[in-house]
C-alpha cells in the first residue's frame, strides 16, 4: 500500500545542492576522487570558545524545552547585534530564533502567505526560496538579473513585477550563488518603490553580512529603509560567520504581529531550537570576533584563486563575486559543444552532469537558481582543493569540441 502524499508537495522539488552533493557521494562511493564543490558550507571548525560555551553549560544544568522565540539572553544578544552592528534598534519580543535561517524564512511564509499569493525572488535565487513559496500555495515571481546588472534587482525591473497578489519581495546580500552585494542607494532606489505598494513585506535575507570582499561595507535593508521597518524582515544567522552550519540556529527581526505569528507556528512544530546550540549562538555574538575577520580573509583569498584560475579558461566567465563564498560561472559557450563520448551539451545541467562525470568536480546548475546559462561552485574549502578542482574544470573544458 503506497502512503498518501498531499498534493500540495507535487510542485516542490528537493534541494538542488543537496542533490549534487548526494551524486557527488554515490560517484565517489565507487572509488572515484570527486571534488564536491555543491554545498555551501565554512570548512573551519566553530571556534573553541562557543562549543565550549555549549559543552559546559550541558555538564553543569539541565537542558530544558525553551520559548519558542529563543532563550531572553540569546534574543538580547541579537538586538545587540543588530544595534551595534547595523545600526537597527528591536526590543526583544520583536526577535526570533528558529532553527536555521531557512526555518525563519518557512515560519514567515507559513504565518503570511494565502492560495495564489505572488513572491518576487530576483533571479538567481537561492534554490529554497522558490519551492518554500509553493508549498504555502504562492506563486514564484522570479525576475532576471542578469551579469551586466551585477546580479542585483533594479528599480526598473522591480517595478515591473509587482502587482496586486505581491506578498514578498525576497532580497539576499551578499547573494548565494551570485555575491552580489548592495549599495545603500540602491536600496534606496528600491525602498522607493516599495513604497508605493504599501501591502508588499520584504524579507532581507543577511546571511552573509559578514562574508564581504574589496573592503566593502555592508549596508543592511533595514538601515538604508527605515520607513519600510514596519513590514520588513531581517534574516540572519550563525551558520556562515561563524562556521556553525550544523549547529542550526537562525534569527530574525521583524514586526511585532509578524513575530507572534512565527512564534505560534513554531510552538506548535519544533517547540524550540536546542538549548545547547541557542547558548553556543550568545557565546559566538557576545565572545571575541577574531574568527569572523579571520574567515572572511580566508574567503577572499579563495574567491581570488578562482577567480585568477577561472579567468584562464576563455570558455568561462566570471566576474569577482563581491561577497558569500561562491563562484556563479558562466558557461554560454560550453552550449552546444560535444562531449568526448559525442553527446551534445544542451544547457547547464548538462554542463554540471559533465564536470562530475568527467572533471570529477560537483556543481550545481544554474537553472536551478533561476538564470542560465551557469554552473555555481562552492569556494568554501582549502586553497590546494580549490586549486585542483579549477584545474579539473579546464582539463574538462579542453576536451570539448566546439
Amino acid at each position: 500500500m503506497m502512503s498518501h502524499i498531499a498534493s500540495r508537495l507535487s510542485a516542490v522539488k528537493p534541494s538542488a545542492s543537496m542533490a549534487v552533493s548526494q551524486a557527488a557521494k554515490d560517484l565517489a562511493a565507487t572509488g572515484v576522487d570527486v571534488i564536491d564543490l555543491g554545498l555551501g558550507e565554512p570548512d573551519f571548525p566553530a571556534p573553541a570558545h562557543i562549543t565550549e560555551a555549549a559543552f559546559a553549560a550541558a555538564r553543569k544544568e539541565r537542558m530544558l524545552y525553551t520559548a519558542p522565540l529563543g532563550i531572553p539572553d540569546l534574543r538580547k544578544a541579537i538586538v545587540a547585534k543588530f544595534r551595534n552592528e547595523n545600526g537597527l534598534d528591536y526590543a526583544i519580543d520583536q526577535i526570533a530564533v528558529a532553527n536555521g535561517a531557512k526555518q525563519i524564512i518557512f515560519n514567515a511564509l507559513m504565518a503570511t502567505v494565502e492560495q495564489g499569493d505572488e513572491a518576487i525572488l530576483p533571479a538567481p535565487y537561492f534554490v529554497s526560496y522558490p519551492e518554500m513559496v509553493k508549498l504555502f500555495g504562492g506563486v514564484p515571481v522570479t525576475p532576471a538579473c542578469p551579469a551586466e546588472n551585477g546580479f542585483r534587482l533594479t528599480p526598473q525591473v522591480l517595478e515591473a513585477a509587482l502587482t496586486k497578489k505581491t506578498r514578498w519581495l525576497f532580497l539576499n546580500m551578499p547573494g548565494n550563488p551570485s555575491g552580489a552585494v548592495y549599495t545603500e542607494a540602491q536600496l534606496k532606489a528600491l525602498g522607493a518603490v516599495l513604497a508605493n505598494y504599501p501591502d508588499v513585506m520584504i524579507l532581507s535575507d543577511e546571511i552573509y553580512e559578514h562574508i564581504i570582499f574589496d573592503g566593502r561595507k555592508f549596508v543592511s535593508f533595514g538601515a538604508a529603509c527605515p520607513e519600510l521597518r514596519d513590514r520588513s524582515l531581517i534574516v540572519n544567522g550563525m551558520s556562515k560567520a561563524y562556521a556553525m552550519t550544523g549547529w542550526r540556529v537562525g534569527y530574525a527581526a521583524g514586526p511585532n504581529d509578524l513575530i507572534k505569528a512565527m512564534a505560534t507556528i513554531q510552538s506548535q512544530s519544533c517547540t524550540s531550537v536546542s538549548a545547547p546550540a541557542q547558548i553556543a549562538a550568545r557565546a559566538a555574538l557576545e565572545g571575541p570576533q577574531d574568527c569572523v575577520a579571520e574567515f572572511r580573509a580566508a574567503f577572499e583569498r579563495r574567491r581570488d584563486l578562482v577567480v585568477e584560475g577561472i579567468a584562464k579558461i576563455d570558455a568561462l566567465s566570471l566576474d569577482p563575486p563581491e561577497g558569500a563564498f561562491y563562484a556563479y560561472i558562466g558557461c554560454t559557450a560550453l552550449i552546444g559543444a560535444k562531449t568526448p563520448s559525442g553527446q551534445t551539451l544542451e544547457d547547464d545541467v548538462a554542463v554540471a552532469k559533465y564536470l562530475l562525470d568527467e572533471g570529477h568536480v560537483a556543481a550545481v546548475p544554474g537553472t536551478a537558481y533561476g538564470l542560465s546559462p551557469f554552473f555555481r561552485i562552492s569556494t568554501a574549502t582549502s586553497e590546494a582543493v580549490l586549486e585542483e578542482a579549477v584545474k579539473r574544470i579546464a582539463a574538462a573544458v579542453a576536451k570539448l569540441e566546439f
